[in-house]
């Protein structure tokens, strides 16, 4: 038998590399042994944490919906009842891909994106659709430009992505690096972003049909998504405001600045402002944001947040105007309100105080249920008379009542008579009858008189 022998060196490099791996895996073993304790150990005092990403909890809004996520108007377009044939699927993925528009609603991230029927309403809506956009992230504002990168055509749904779409690409693939050597590439790249393209920052849309998808031209489809798109040729000023309320349109389009307006609109209204100054009022931090210079008119737009809370307009030789009212928000606010939110009610935190003059004092309180009545509110129940116990039943009538120590034969219970008749005075000792009685005659007994004083005697008919 031939047997090859390695040289030395790579004896010691495989029984370093085996010592290696064996220390790795007693290593581990010894980690999952330890995570296995953790958690016997901690089983009386886990806590689970649930968190709902999935857009239908209320963790938005209880109140009025902003009427960019408000259900939108159905559209009316005349479908055909043919079904799509391959020459018009064809026409419509090279005419619809790479097509830009100008989104009219907000566009969330995530898998699943927003469902639209067709000729039928958006799904979802209200603060379901806010709470999407609040817990997977916001992909394109209103009036954003976006672009159809991919287009897909099933049986009954045409699904379009936007600018990437929200998916990453070869998710599995883009972990797998093939090199040679031990630093398995060049040296120079980290590993973890040799093959990363960043996260997707995409959206998707979904159209769905009733039945299959029919006969469709590319027109058609736009004319569907109308309400989500706007495929017009318009300038950035243009495609903002039509997502908006006529009156606040019209403000932005003659430079006007109202208090509750967004960063987004002021920009829009009156461009970068010259300088901008940062101060505290009390608590609170904002912005001054300064347009103008003397003799022109300056305005002095105060900025908290991402809301424009106080506006200035100093004008030469005028005296200064100042609005704090918000008048936005109101145009903001959809018709209508959550489903949910007509159960709701308003609570006063902290010590309230009561107005004396127009509130009654509160109830003192009280264990009954609401629209309880105790019988001491019945006023037909009158003055509480003695309580009448009822008459004491002689031992031996209930076996429940026996006395605790037998009677004896002296001592006997007497026996029941019946109504109108006498009993027998008691006797003393000697059997003759007590002093000051006089005797009277015996009744004849119809039974025997009891032989064990244990046992009742008998009721006489």
């Amino acid at each position: 038998m031939n047997r090859r022998f390695l040289p030395l060196q790579a004896r010691l490099a495989a029984a370093s590399l085996v010592n290696h791996r064996s220390r790795k895996v007693f290593a581990l073993r010894m980690g999952v042994c330890a995570l296995a304790a953790c958690a016997v150990a901690g089983v009386g005092v886990a806590q689970v944490l649930v968190v709902d990403t999935s857009g239908k909890g209320n963790v938005a809004t209880t109140g009025p919906v902003d009427r960019r996520y408000a259900q939108i108007e159905p559209t009316h377009v005349e479908l055909s009842k043919a079904p799509l044939d391959p020459k018009a699927r064809i026409m419509l993925i090279r005419t619809l891909e790479s097509d830009q528009g100008f989104a009219m609603r907000p566009f969330p991230r995530g898998h699943k994106g927003l469902t639209l029927a067709a000729n039928g309403k958006l799904e979802p809506a209200g603060v379901n659709y806010l709470n999407m956009v609040v817990s997977e992230g916001l992909s394109a504002k209103p009036g954003q430009r976006v672009v159809i990168t991919n287009i897909r055509i099933g049986r009954s749904k045409i699904v379009l992505d936007f600018d990437g779409g929200p998916d990453p690409k070869h998710r599995f693939l883009r972990h797998v690096q093939i090199g040679v050597g031990p630093q398995m590439g060049d040296p120079d790249i980290d590993p973890s972003l040799a093959s990363s393209n960043g996260e997707p920052v995409g959206s998707r849309l979904t159209l769905t049909f009733a039945g299959s998808v029919p006969e469709l031209t590319p027109d058609q489809v736009r004319a569907l998504l109308a309400p989500l798109l706007s495929f017009d040729v318009k300038s950035p000023v243009q495609a903002f405001t039509d997502t908006l309320p006529k009156p606040l349109k019209d403000a932005i389009l003659s430079h006007k600045v109202l208090v509750g307006m967004s960063t987004d609109m002021v920009l829009f209204a009156k461009g970068q402002p010259s300088s901008k100054i940062r101060e505290m009022d009390g608590q609170m931090p904002f912005e001054e944001w300064i347009y103008g210079k003397p003799p022109e008119d300056v305005d002095f737009v105060r900025i908290n947040g991402n809301r424009v809370i106080r506006v200035e307009i100093a004008k030469a030789g005028q005296p200064l105007q100042i609005f704090t009212e918000d008048v936005v928000s109101p145009m903001m606010l959809a018709s209508g309100r959550p489903e949910f939110a007509a159960n709701t009610r308003t609570v006063a935190e902290g010590d309230v105080q009561p107005d004396p003059d127009r509130q009654a004092p509160a109830a003192p309180p009280s264990l009954r249920l609401p629209g309880e009545q105790l019988p001491a509110d019945d006023t037909r129940v009158g003055v509480m008379r003695p309580v009448q116990f009822p008459a004491s039943k002689q031992p031996g009538a209930n076996p429940d009542e026996q006395p605790s120590q037998p009677a004896s034969h002296s001592q006997s219970a007497p026996a029941s008579y019946p109504q109108g008749e006498r009993s027998p005075s008691p006797a003393n000792d000697s059997g003759q009858p007590a002093s000051g009685s006089q005797p009277q005659p015996s009744a004849p007994a119809t039974t025997p008189p009891p032989q064990n004083g244990n046992q009742p005697p008998p009721s006489v008919k």
